[in-house]
């Protein structure tokens, strides 16, 4: 049984009004993310895929493979693309003391600070409200999405997969993927088609900051 909305809907958005979930725009602009990376050879497939066409997407990275694959890290830097925090560990913010939970987002900001960067997703999506005010304090926005690939979910068919982007995405879309092992399946199917779909269409790809 899914526990996810595939298209954000706007009583969240206005519930939950201090995270930003889509970029309202009328120049055709959107916004691909990536969470959970840097994972060696997915990372690197999903830039080179980027490439393609000069498409410019948001890394939500975690600090522990940060430092684990440093390479690959300085690779989505130096080629244009925004970075996130994700906290060090993956952790789930309902699960986890907001002391634990700050002095992890914390610990991942040292693993980026080469980057200034000061966007942050929470992992699953799971953040408590004082977890969220104090991350705001420390000047962070907190980036949530508009369109969900679910390409985590290997109980869906790739199909099904870029159907749940392509049905959805308007101009402000922000759309989550995964760079991640559990997601490839599904990533290597949908996110070439997604593109090069987009492209056509005259979506323009850009990164968050």
């Amino acid at each position: 049984m899914k526990l996810y909305w595939i298209k954000t809907n706007s009583f969240i958005k206005k519930l939950f009004s201090n995270y930003t979930w889509d970029l309202p725009n009328n120049e055709n602009k959107i916004y691909l993310t990536f969470d959970d990376g840097p994972t060696p050879e997915i990372t690197e497939w999903v830039l080179n895929q980027l490439q393609i066409y000069n498409a410019k997407a948001t890394f939500f990275c975690i600090g522990n493979n940060i430092e684990k694959y440093p390479e690959i890290f300085s690779k989505i830097n130096n080629d244009g693309h925004s970075i996130g925090n994700h906290t060090f560990n993956h952790l789930n913010g309902w699960k986890t003391s907001t002391q634990e939970y700050i002095e992890n987002v914390n610990l991942c900001e040292d693993s980026i600070s080469n980057t200034k960067s000061k966007i942050f997703r929470p992992p699953y999506g799971k953040l408590k409200a004082a977890q969220s005010k104090k991350i705001r304090q420390l000047g962070y926005k907190i980036i949530m999405w508009d369109v969900l690939s679910a390409d985590f979910d290997t109980t869906i068919s790739k199909e099904k997969c870029l159907k749940n982007v392509l049905q959805n995405v308007q101009s402000g879309s922000i759309i989550i993927f995964h760079d991640s092992v559990n997601a490839f399946q599904n990533l290597e199917y949908t996110l070439p088609k997604t593109l090069k779909y987009l492209y056509e269409k005259g979506f323009v790809f850009e990164k968050i900051i």
